[in-house]
Protein backbone atom coordinates (compact mmCIF):
# COMPACT_ATOMS: atom_id res chain seq x y z
CA UNK A 1 0.00 0.00 0.00
CA UNK A 2 0.93 3.22 -0.82
CA UNK A 3 2.28 5.59 1.88
CA UNK A 4 -0.16 7.70 3.17
CA UNK A 5 0.44 11.39 3.67
CA UNK A 6 -1.99 13.23 5.73
CA UNK A 7 -3.67 16.39 3.57
CA UNK A 8 -2.40 20.28 4.81
CA UNK A 9 -5.22 21.25 7.13
CA UNK A 10 -5.70 25.21 7.57
CA UNK A 11 -5.32 26.70 11.18
CA UNK A 12 -9.21 28.10 10.41
CA UNK A 13 -10.15 24.46 9.34
CA UNK A 14 -8.43 23.53 12.59
CA UNK A 15 -10.64 26.08 15.09
CA UNK A 16 -13.64 24.77 13.17
CA UNK A 17 -13.51 20.84 13.99
CA UNK A 18 -12.37 21.93 17.51
CA UNK A 19 -15.24 23.74 18.20
CA UNK A 20 -17.35 20.76 16.62
CA UNK A 21 -15.54 17.99 18.97
CA UNK A 22 -15.87 20.51 22.55
CA UNK A 23 -17.55 18.87 25.16
CA UNK A 24 -17.37 21.59 27.62
CA UNK A 25 -20.25 21.94 30.14
CA UNK A 26 -21.66 18.45 29.01
CA UNK A 27 -21.37 16.57 31.73
CA UNK A 28 -21.24 19.84 34.08
CA UNK A 29 -19.60 23.38 34.39
CA UNK A 30 -16.93 21.09 36.99
CA UNK A 31 -16.23 17.61 35.08
CA UNK A 32 -13.11 16.18 35.58
CA UNK A 33 -13.67 12.86 34.06
CA UNK A 34 -14.60 14.08 30.53
CA UNK A 35 -15.47 11.38 28.62
CA UNK A 36 -15.00 8.27 30.83
CA UNK A 37 -18.76 9.48 31.42
CA UNK A 38 -19.74 7.21 28.61
CA UNK A 39 -18.58 4.46 30.52
CA UNK A 40 -21.44 3.39 32.63
CA UNK A 41 -21.96 0.16 35.31
CA UNK A 42 -23.50 -1.73 32.39
CA UNK A 43 -20.85 -1.39 30.03
CA UNK A 44 -18.62 -2.58 32.85
CA UNK A 45 -20.17 -5.46 33.34
CA UNK A 46 -20.61 -6.03 29.74
CA UNK A 47 -16.89 -5.91 29.36
CA UNK A 48 -16.49 -8.01 31.71
CA UNK A 49 -18.67 -10.41 30.40
CA UNK A 50 -15.62 -10.87 27.67
CA UNK A 51 -13.22 -13.22 30.06
CA UNK A 52 -13.75 -16.30 29.08
CA UNK A 53 -10.10 -17.63 28.62
CA UNK A 54 -8.65 -15.95 31.79
CA UNK A 55 -5.52 -15.09 29.57
CA UNK A 56 -4.47 -11.37 30.72
CA UNK A 57 -1.74 -9.13 28.77
CA UNK A 58 0.12 -6.29 29.26
CA UNK A 59 0.16 -3.16 26.92
CA UNK A 60 3.00 -1.58 28.56
CA UNK A 61 6.62 -1.29 27.54
CA UNK A 62 9.12 -1.92 30.13
CA UNK A 63 10.34 1.26 31.83
CA UNK A 64 13.07 2.57 29.91
CA UNK A 65 16.04 3.22 31.68
CA UNK A 66 18.74 3.61 28.78
CA UNK A 67 18.71 7.17 27.27
CA UNK A 68 18.15 6.99 23.36
CA UNK A 69 17.11 9.72 20.36
CA UNK A 70 13.50 9.07 21.79
CA UNK A 71 13.98 8.96 25.36
CA UNK A 72 16.17 11.87 26.40
CA UNK A 73 15.07 11.74 30.60
CA UNK A 74 15.09 8.22 31.03
CA UNK A 75 13.80 6.45 34.27
CA UNK A 76 16.35 6.40 36.76
CA UNK A 77 16.44 3.03 39.21
CA UNK A 78 18.64 1.99 41.79
CA UNK A 79 19.00 -0.37 44.91
CA UNK A 80 18.22 1.07 48.57
CA UNK A 81 18.85 -2.25 50.27
CA UNK A 82 20.41 -5.41 49.41
CA UNK A 83 21.38 -8.74 50.69
CA UNK A 84 24.98 -8.68 50.40
CA UNK A 85 24.87 -5.70 52.93
CA UNK A 86 23.51 -7.83 55.81
CA UNK A 87 21.10 -5.99 58.38
CA UNK A 88 21.51 -6.74 62.17
CA UNK A 89 17.99 -6.12 62.86
CA UNK A 90 17.34 -9.80 62.06
CA UNK A 91 14.83 -11.71 59.70
CA UNK A 92 13.33 -11.16 57.78
CA UNK A 93 16.26 -9.43 55.45
CA UNK A 94 14.61 -7.00 52.95
CA UNK A 95 15.83 -5.60 49.19
CA UNK A 96 14.03 -2.19 48.47
CA UNK A 97 14.70 0.19 45.35
CA UNK A 98 14.05 3.52 44.34
CA UNK A 99 12.42 4.54 41.26
CA UNK A 100 12.24 8.57 39.45
CA UNK A 101 10.30 9.23 36.31
CA UNK A 102 8.62 11.43 34.30
CA UNK A 103 5.28 10.46 33.09
CA UNK A 104 5.15 11.69 29.83
CA UNK A 105 7.51 10.98 26.94
CA UNK A 106 7.61 8.41 23.78
CA UNK A 107 9.14 5.58 26.08
CA UNK A 108 7.10 5.13 29.08
CA UNK A 109 3.88 3.92 29.10
CA UNK A 110 1.66 6.70 30.94
CA UNK A 111 -1.30 7.95 30.75
CA UNK A 112 -2.25 12.30 30.29
CA UNK A 113 -4.24 13.86 32.81
CA UNK A 114 -6.86 16.35 31.43
CA UNK A 115 -4.79 19.49 32.88
CA UNK A 116 -1.65 18.41 30.56
CA UNK A 117 -2.97 19.82 27.56
CA UNK A 118 -4.22 23.88 26.82
CA UNK A 119 -5.39 24.74 23.92
CA UNK A 120 -5.20 29.14 24.15
CA UNK A 121 -5.10 28.88 27.35
CA UNK A 122 -7.90 27.16 28.14
CA UNK A 123 -8.28 23.57 29.66
CA UNK A 124 -10.64 21.33 29.04
CA UNK A 125 -14.07 22.61 29.93
CA UNK A 126 -12.85 26.13 29.52
CA UNK A 127 -10.78 26.27 32.87
CA UNK A 128 -7.85 28.39 32.62
CA UNK A 129 -4.32 27.59 31.55
CA UNK A 130 -3.38 29.59 34.97
CA UNK A 131 -5.00 26.56 36.60
CA UNK A 132 -1.62 24.84 36.57
CA UNK A 133 1.65 26.13 37.74
CA UNK A 134 5.17 25.23 39.09
CA UNK A 135 3.23 24.59 42.14
CA UNK A 136 1.16 22.26 40.60
CA UNK A 137 -2.29 21.93 39.03
CA UNK A 138 -5.20 22.79 41.18
CA UNK A 139 -8.06 20.84 39.11
CA UNK A 140 -7.92 18.22 36.15
CA UNK A 141 -4.88 15.94 38.18
CA UNK A 142 -4.68 12.35 37.86
CA UNK A 143 -6.69 11.62 40.74
CA UNK A 144 -9.70 12.11 38.55
CA UNK A 145 -8.89 8.76 37.41
CA UNK A 146 -8.23 7.19 40.33
CA UNK A 147 -10.85 4.81 40.51
CA UNK A 148 -9.10 3.44 37.63
CA UNK A 149 -10.00 2.88 33.49
CA UNK A 150 -12.56 -0.06 32.83
CA UNK A 151 -14.29 -1.18 30.04
CA UNK A 152 -14.35 -2.75 26.54
CA UNK A 153 -10.70 -2.36 24.64
CA UNK A 154 -11.51 -2.86 20.84
CA UNK A 155 -7.99 -3.37 18.92
CA UNK A 156 -7.94 -1.68 15.55
CA UNK A 157 -4.86 -2.96 13.83
CA UNK A 158 -4.00 -0.76 10.96
CA UNK A 159 -0.69 -2.69 10.18
CA UNK A 160 -2.50 -5.78 10.12
CA UNK A 161 -5.15 -4.34 7.40
CA UNK A 162 -1.67 -3.33 5.23
CA UNK A 163 -0.45 -6.08 5.68
CA UNK A 164 2.91 -4.75 6.92
CA UNK A 165 4.64 -4.98 9.96
CA UNK A 166 4.19 -1.22 10.81
CA UNK A 167 3.41 2.21 9.38
CA UNK A 168 6.17 4.48 8.61
CA UNK A 169 6.89 7.62 9.98
CA UNK A 170 4.87 10.18 9.08
CA UNK A 171 2.20 7.98 7.67
CA UNK A 172 -1.36 9.30 8.91
CA UNK A 173 -4.62 6.97 9.03
CA UNK A 174 -7.81 8.23 8.08
CA UNK A 175 -11.60 7.37 9.01
CA UNK A 176 -12.01 5.27 6.05
CA UNK A 177 -9.16 2.71 7.07
CA UNK A 178 -10.12 2.21 10.83
CA UNK A 179 -13.98 1.90 9.55
CA UNK A 180 -11.99 -0.98 7.05
CA UNK A 181 -10.17 -2.41 9.53
CA UNK A 182 -13.25 -2.73 11.82
CA UNK A 183 -14.79 -4.62 8.85
CA UNK A 184 -11.65 -7.04 8.24
CA UNK A 185 -11.55 -7.61 12.04
CA UNK A 186 -14.99 -8.17 12.43
CA UNK A 187 -15.71 -5.55 15.07
CA UNK A 188 -16.99 -2.28 15.77
CA UNK A 189 -15.92 0.43 18.40
CA UNK A 190 -19.47 1.56 20.65
CA UNK A 191 -20.36 4.51 23.00
CA UNK A 192 -18.07 3.86 25.89
CA UNK A 193 -15.47 1.53 24.10
CA UNK A 194 -11.29 2.14 25.03
CA UNK A 195 -9.88 2.60 21.47
CA UNK A 196 -6.83 0.78 21.07
CA UNK A 197 -5.05 1.76 18.16
CA UNK A 198 -1.90 -0.05 16.61
CA UNK A 199 0.38 1.35 14.10
CA UNK A 200 3.61 -0.94 14.55
CA UNK A 201 5.58 2.03 16.60
CA UNK A 202 6.60 -0.27 18.92
CA UNK A 203 7.88 -3.43 16.85
CA UNK A 204 9.56 -1.01 14.38
CA UNK A 205 11.63 0.56 17.75
CA UNK A 206 12.16 -3.55 18.87
CA UNK A 207 13.49 -4.15 15.22
CA UNK A 208 15.33 -1.61 13.62
CA UNK A 209 16.26 0.22 17.08
CA UNK A 210 15.19 3.67 18.35
CA UNK A 211 14.84 6.88 16.51
CA UNK A 212 14.39 10.49 16.76
CA UNK A 213 10.38 10.45 16.44
CA UNK A 214 10.29 14.30 16.88
CA UNK A 215 10.03 17.46 14.79
CA UNK A 216 13.68 17.29 14.15
CA UNK A 217 13.83 13.68 13.20
CA UNK A 218 12.07 11.21 11.53
CA UNK A 219 8.87 11.95 12.77
CA UNK A 220 6.28 9.40 13.39
CA UNK A 221 2.95 7.83 12.03
CA UNK A 222 -0.60 8.67 13.38
CA UNK A 223 -3.69 9.95 12.81
CA UNK A 224 -5.27 12.23 10.59
CA UNK A 225 -6.86 15.03 12.31
CA UNK A 226 -10.51 14.12 10.64
CA UNK A 227 -10.77 10.71 12.75
CA UNK A 228 -11.38 13.02 15.81
CA UNK A 229 -15.16 13.77 14.15
CA UNK A 230 -15.67 9.17 14.19
CA UNK A 231 -14.57 9.50 17.59
CA UNK A 232 -16.65 12.36 18.74
CA UNK A 233 -19.64 10.68 16.79
CA UNK A 234 -18.75 6.97 18.41
CA UNK A 235 -18.38 8.70 21.87
CA UNK A 236 -14.87 6.89 22.30
CA UNK A 237 -14.18 6.78 26.20
CA UNK A 238 -10.37 6.37 25.25
CA UNK A 239 -7.60 6.25 23.87
CA UNK A 240 -4.42 3.76 24.07
CA UNK A 241 -1.97 4.10 21.12
CA UNK A 242 1.35 2.40 20.30
CA UNK A 243 2.39 5.72 19.82
CA UNK A 244 0.76 9.05 21.05
CA UNK A 245 -1.73 8.78 18.22
CA UNK A 246 0.02 12.03 16.54
CA UNK A 247 1.32 12.09 12.91
CA UNK A 248 4.60 14.12 13.42
CA UNK A 249 5.56 16.03 11.36
CA UNK A 250 1.96 17.64 11.86
CA UNK A 251 -0.27 18.35 8.64
CA UNK A 252 -2.24 21.29 10.34
CA UNK A 253 -1.01 25.10 9.99
CA UNK A 254 0.64 26.10 13.73
CA UNK A 255 -0.72 23.09 15.63
CA UNK A 256 2.05 21.10 16.19
CA UNK A 257 -0.23 18.70 18.08
CA UNK A 258 -3.16 18.51 16.74
CA UNK A 259 -4.53 15.52 18.40
CA UNK A 260 -3.67 15.72 21.70
CA UNK A 261 -5.33 19.44 21.83
CA UNK A 262 -8.37 17.89 20.62
CA UNK A 263 -8.86 14.84 22.18
CA UNK A 264 -8.09 16.37 25.91
CA UNK A 265 -8.41 20.18 25.39
CA UNK A 266 -11.58 19.87 23.32
CA UNK A 267 -13.00 16.76 23.98
CA UNK A 268 -11.77 15.98 27.56
CA UNK A 269 -10.85 12.29 26.09
CA UNK A 270 -8.60 9.95 28.54
CA UNK A 271 -5.60 9.08 26.28
CA UNK A 272 -2.33 6.95 27.10
CA UNK A 273 1.04 7.31 25.10
CA UNK A 274 3.18 4.89 24.46
CA UNK A 275 1.68 1.38 24.80
CA UNK A 276 3.17 -1.97 23.16
CA UNK A 277 0.83 -4.24 21.31
CA UNK A 278 3.22 -7.10 20.63
CA UNK A 279 1.85 -9.42 22.94
CA UNK A 280 -1.59 -8.18 22.67
CA UNK A 281 -1.55 -8.86 18.36
CA UNK A 282 -0.44 -12.31 19.22
CA UNK A 283 -3.09 -13.53 21.28
CA UNK A 284 -6.41 -11.60 19.59
CA UNK A 285 -5.32 -13.55 16.31
CA UNK A 286 -5.14 -16.94 18.34
CA UNK A 287 -8.28 -16.16 20.00
CA UNK A 288 -9.83 -14.94 16.68
CA UNK A 289 -11.24 -11.58 18.23
CA UNK A 290 -10.53 -8.05 18.55
CA UNK A 291 -12.22 -7.17 21.93
CA UNK A 292 -11.29 -8.08 25.57
CA UNK A 293 -11.64 -6.36 28.98
CA UNK A 294 -9.36 -3.64 29.93
CA UNK A 295 -8.66 -2.77 33.45
CA UNK A 296 -5.84 -0.18 33.61
CA UNK A 297 -5.26 2.06 37.40
CA UNK A 298 -3.14 5.07 37.39
CA UNK A 299 -1.52 6.03 40.54
CA UNK A 300 -3.09 7.84 43.10
CA UNK A 301 -0.78 10.96 42.81
CA UNK A 302 -2.53 14.48 43.58
CA UNK A 303 -1.26 16.94 41.31
CA UNK A 304 -0.23 14.72 38.79
CA UNK A 305 -0.29 15.85 35.01
CA UNK A 306 -0.13 12.17 34.12
CA UNK A 307 0.87 9.08 35.76
CA UNK A 308 2.71 5.90 34.93
CA UNK A 309 0.61 2.61 34.43
CA UNK A 310 0.10 -1.17 33.29
CA UNK A 311 -3.00 -1.50 31.49
CA UNK A 312 -4.10 -5.01 31.09
CA UNK A 313 -6.04 -6.44 28.57
CA UNK A 314 -7.68 -9.65 29.59
CA UNK A 315 -9.61 -12.64 27.45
Amino acid sequence: MAKTTPAHVSKAEFEKLFQAVKNWGRWGSEDEKGTLNYIQPEHIRQAAGLVRSGLSVSMAVPINKVAGPDNPRPATHYMVRTFDIHSDLGEPQFSTDYLASEFHGDCHTHIDALCHIAYQGKLYNGKPASAVTSLGPTLQDITAYAHGLVGRGVLLDVPRLRGVKWLEPGEAVGTAELEAAEKSQGIRLREGDIFVFRTGHHRRRLELGPWNNGYNGEGKAGLQVETILWMHERKVAAFFPDGDGETVPSNVEGVPHPIHALQIGAMGMACADSLQFEDLVKVCEEEKRWEFLVVAAPLRLPGGTGSLFNPIAIF
